[in-house]
């Protein structure tokens, strides 16, 4: 069968950097850093104090305060950035086939904050015997988020959450894409959500040393591909795409941002957190993308590569780079927008492809911040264009992004600028 053609119509994101499109889309040109001091709960007696926060977040301004208040944070990111990409897609909800339309938006944890809080609570109260909230279960699943968005609109097609730890919302545009493609749906709403700085989700990334300590200098902690690099920052937050089929955007006279061309997917089969040191899955997920996409190595213009400012996973990935694009990886423009937003885990994945998205629509790379002269890490290659600390312009054709999870899962989305 043909397959259909698949284009991007609405985008909508939460950041530590933004909380609309256009502001996380400045600050990330901008190269401003979100991150903080922990101000939801007392880190002192951590090893790591900082995270990068979502600000001035009211969900009461686009939810109902019953309604909010049965879902975790997670899940309120996850309503608002579907709101503001349907918004923008400019959906008229009363003339679609609802029936048509799926959405597939997942959370590498969900709601641990709320889970948290639910189990504190029972153990402070042993003696009066079990009090849970009745929407405890609900608001701890991680497909909550996808069921509260289709709620919200009628949409009764395909639904579902995916999670793959920080590879989760490029696994949900991924399957969106299939979906569409094969003709299953006409719009998917599409991306990720995370909301885990938490103690426990704190002490238990410190706990497998995979957060940065630099306390004293939070700002610049996260610093991808810096010699100095000592983990990654935690960040939350939310990203959507409206994923839709061509002719169906055509028809209702939608703006098109760009198209997404292929997808690949891989695992590592290695490690339960570390990446492959030789970048194995990250090669196999890369070519995988490629051949989906049918493109060449030298046809990608920009990578929005993983890069998490961990010393393993920065080389492991770089070495893949090199090894897949050949020559090539010195014509590229890499960067990595976590240096500015942090690490978004199970909604990296869409907030660095709309990251893709805006490059190709305005012909800028984003920098990767904090890289200081000198710092550099004997291991890695300078000479590739990391697209340090100021954003870059070029004519970006087609992007690419990559995300790598826990587990070893691996997921690579391509965007193209959109032409008839």
């Amino acid at each position: 069968m043909e397959l259909k053609r698949v284009v991007v119509t609405g985008l909508g994101a939460i950041t530590p950097i933004g909380n609309t499109v256009p502001e996380f889309w400045e600050n990330c040109v901008n190269g401003v850093s979100g991150a903080g001091a922990i101000t939801y709960f007392d880190a002192s007696k951590f090893k790591t104090q900082f995270a990068c926060e979502v600000k001035e977040f009211d969900p009461l301004q686009f939810i109902d305060r019953k309604e909010a208040r049965k879902m975790d944070r997670y899940a309120q990111f996850a309503v608002v950035v579907a709101e503001e990409a349907i918004k923008d897609a400019e959906l008229n909800i009363e003339t679609e086939d609802l029936n048509k339309i799926g959405v597939i938006f997942g959370a590498g944890i969900g709601g641990i904050r709320t889970f948290e809080e639910q189990v504190g609570n029972y153990y402070q109260h042993l003696e009066d015997g079990p009090r849970f909230n009745p929407f405890f279960i609900p608001m701890m699943i991680s497909d909550i988020a996808a069921g509260q968005i289709s709620i919200k609109y009628g949409f009764h097609g395909p639904n579902y959450a995916t999670c793959s730890a920080c590879a989760t919302s490029s696994n949900a545009i991924a399957d969106a894409f299939n979906l569409i493609r094969l003709n299953k749906a006409n719009i998917i709403i599409s991306g990720g959500s995370e909301a885990a700085i938490a103690p426990s989700g704190v002490g238990g990334f410190n706990a497998m040393h995979a957060l940065s300590t630099r306390n004293d200098a939070c700002e610049t902690a996260s610093r991808p591909f810096s010699g100095s690099r000592d983990g990654f920052v935690m960040g939350e937050g939310g990203g959507c795409l409206v994923l839709e089929e061509l002719e169906h955007a055509k028809a209702r006279g939608a703006k098109i941002y760009a198209e997404l061309i292929g997808a690949g997917m891989s695992a590592d089969a290695y490690h339960l957190t570390a990446s492959h040191p030789e970048g194995l899955g990250a090669k196999l997920v890369m070519r995988n993308a490629l051949e989906d996409a049918e493109l060449k190595p030298e046809d990608i213009d920009y990578i929005n590569v993983h890069g998490t400012s961990t010393p393993v996973g920065d080389l492991s990935e770089v070495k893949a780079i090199k090894e897949v694009f050949g020559e090539h990886a010195y014509k590229l423009n890499i960067s990595s927008t976590k240096s500015m937003t942090g690490h978004l885990l199970g909604a990296a994945g869409a907030v660095e492809a709309i990251a893709g998205v805006l490059a190709i629509r305005d012909g800028v790379v984003p920098p990767t911040i904090n890289h200081a002269e000198g710092d550099d890490d004997p291991e890695l290659d300078y000479k590739l264009n990391f697209t340090f600390n100021k954003a870059q312009k070029r004519e970006v054709n087609i992007a690419l992004s990559n995300t790598f999870g826990f587990g070893g899962h691996n997921a690579c989305v391509i965007f193209k600028k959109y032409a008839e």
